[in-house]
Order: C-alpha cells, then sequence, then structure tokens
C-alpha cells in the first residue's frame, strides 16, 4: 500500500493558515484530504462548511475531506486516521495539518521518522509557511516561533500583500530569502493559491534536485570564485533594522570532490553537537571514486542520504544549504572545505 503524502501548514498568529486551508477544503479538486487542525488554532473551520459530525474527533467535510480536531497526541490521531481508513470507515488520500500559529513545526516534522508506526503509513511530502505581510517584520524580531517557521519551509507565502507597499513586501522577501534560499517565495491574496503549490512538492525527497535562488548566490563578492570553495553567501543582509535574525543559512559549493570518510566524520561530529540548531539542511555531493550524485538531507539529528543519478555530461558540483539556529558558519565552512579530497 502506498505511503499517504502529508504536508504541513504553518505560520504565526494572523498569517492565515485558516484562510488558505478553507480555499483548500472548498475548492472543487476531487482529492480525498484529511485534515489535522489543531484545537488551539485562533480560528476554528466554519461550520457552514462542515456536514454530520459522525465521531467525535472526525468531521466529514462537504467536499468529502475529513477534519480531525487534536485532542491528543498527534501519534495517535493518525494512527487513528489511518485504522478508519484502513477498516473503510474514512476515505482519503493525503494528510494536511494546521499547526497552531505559535507552534515550531520541527518536532511535527520529526514525527514522520522517528515513530515506526507513523512512517509505516504516511510520508511527509512538505513544510508550508505562511508569513503575513503586513505583520511579518515585527513577528520575525520578536517571536523565535516565527523565525523556526520559516526556517523549516520548503515553500513560503506572503501573505495580506494588498495592505502593505511593494516595497515592504520586497523588504520582507528579502529577509526570508536569506534566513531561508531554498523555499520559493510566493505573495498570496485571500489564500487563493493553485493546489499544486501546496500538495505534492516532494520538499522531503532525497532527489538530486536543489533549488537554491541562483541571485542569492551571486550579490557577494562578484570577484571572488564560489565554485571552487565554500562560501557564506548571507552575510549580514538578514539586519532589518538593526535586529539580527537567529535563523539564518549558509550555502557551500565546491568542484573538488569530497573524501567520503572525512565527511561522513564530520558530518556524524556536527550533529552531535549542533543537531538541534540545524532545522533543514540539504546537498548534492560529489564524491571521490563515485560516478554517482549523492543526496542527502536531514532534520536536526535525523540525516538521510542515498545515491541518485549518474553526473553524465554534466559538472560535477557540490551544492549544500544549511539553515538553523546561531550556528557557527565559518567553523562549518571550514570543516568542509577539509573533508575535499
Amino acid at each position: 500500500m502506498a505511503l499517504i503524502p502529508v504536508t504541513i501548514l504553518t505560520g504565526f498568529l494572523g498569517s492565515g493558515k485558516t484562510t488558505l486551508l478553507k480555499h483548500i477544503l472548498t475548492e472543487q479538486h476531487g482529492k480525498k484530504i484529511a485534515v489535522i487542525e489543531n484545537e488551539f488554532g485562533e480560528e476554528n473551520i466554519d461550520n457552514d462548511i462542515l456536514v454530520q459530525d459522525n465521531q467525535e474527533n472526525i468531521v466529514q467535510m462537504s467536499n468529502g475531506c475529513i477534519c480531525c480536531t487534536i485532542r491528543g497526541d498527534l501519534v495517535e490521531a493518525l494512527n487513528t486516521l489511518w485504522e478508519q481508513r484502513r477498516d473503510k470507515k474514512i476515505s482519503f488520500e493525503r494528510v494536511v495539518i494546521e499547526t497552531t500559529g505559535v507552534a515550531n513545526p520541527g518536532p511535527v516534522a520529526q514525527t514522520f521518522f522517528m515513530d515506526d508506526d507513523v512512517a509505516d503509513h504516511y510520508v511527509l511530502d512538505a513544510v508550508i509557511t505562511l508569513v503575513d505581510a503586513k505583520h511579518g517584520q515585527h513577528q520575525l524580531n520578536e517571536h523565535e516561533e516565527a523565525q523556526r517557521q520559516v526556517g523549516f519551509a520548503d515553500q513560503i507565502f506572503i501573505t495580506k500583500t494588498d495592505l502593505v507597499t511593494p516595497a515592504e513586501v520586497d523588504a520582507l522577501r528579502s529577509r526570508l530569502m536569506h534566513m531561508n534560499p531554498r523555499a520559493p517565495i510566493q505573495g498570496i491574496s485571500k489564500g487563493i493559491v493553485p493546489l499544486d503549490a501546496v500538495l505534492d512538492l516532494k520538499g522531503f525527497n532525497l532527489n538530486a534536485k536543489l533549488d537554491i535562488d541562483p541571485h542569492f548566490l551571486e550579490q557577494e563578492d562578484h570577484d571572488h570564485d564560489h565554485s571552487t570553495c565554500g562560501h557564506d553567501h548571507s552575510q549580514d543582509h538578514h539586519g532589518h533594522a538593526g535586529h539580527t535574525d537567529r535563523i539564518q543559512s549558509f550555502v557551500f559549493r565546491s568542484d573538488k570532490p569530497f573524501d567520503h570518510k572525512k565527511l561522513e566524520d564530520f558530518l556524524g561530529g556536527i550533529l552531535e553537537v549542533f543537531g538541534e540548531k540545524m532545522l533543514r539542511y540539504k546537498g548534492v555531493l560529489y564524491v571521490k571514486g563515485s560516478k554517482h550524485k549523492v543526496v542527502f538531507q536531514g532534520v536536526h539529528q535525523m540525516m538521510g542520504s542515498d545515491m541518485a543519478g549518474l553526473w553524465g555530461t554534466e559538472a560535477k558540483q557540490t551544492r549544500m544549504v544549511f539553515i538553523g539556529i546561531d550556528l557557527p558558519k565559518d567553523t562549518l565552512l571550514a570543516g568542509l572545505e577539509g573533508c575535499l579530497a
């Protein structure tokens, strides 16, 4: 039986998660979606799109979706949904989890790797983060939870863009890009988003596709050859109005191959020391002696790697991005340099 894809929908209080969720649930898309909604959310799904409440925790939605309010542990909610699906009491083909506005999405994401029952039935597709254009800068300044939500994102939507100037949107976009260069950023209005921008993003797939904004890579030190060394491209552009974000990112690129053993030992040590501070990381690696690309990614201390396709005629190059809290970037970059063959 195929694994059920799961999307985590996160964002700080007032960012528009429920508005987006309503759009997904009321759109006539023909998809069968189970929604797990945290009961501490700032707004519940409107009753006018609910049908009969047949069970205490599970509600049938008007377009065939299912809504499950968390009253216990997330693992228990996921397992209950799966058992009812297995017993043909309910039918769904994917799950969307709406977190509370102050939630750290890290533990939610880790659930899909740490619990065997959950991992046997579900696969984490992506973390979608919403940021309010009007209040986002202030929330990022004041609340580390808001920064963590951005750091974990596979896709970022800037909401309420109609309430601010284009210059303010651009400033927020630039800040978000430097916090998380691997997540595409898109402005939306009134929660209207094409479903293919939310579902089946495969943000947690181990594959050889690593999207990093090209402008982010090019805007520092134009006279320096980034293709042959690791370099911190984020610099201090995250300082807005004198504020420094704790969630930061850095990119490492090299045309030289890694020594596999050195890299394995280095990453193992880094995860042991800084694992809790490393929110998301992903890379396509050029490894000495291998004709194949090696891809890896991780969340905190949990890292996976796999062989991908052949390099072929493509230029062999390592590309890695790390997103974390107060990471010692100079130390990490120097360590990666030391792992090159």
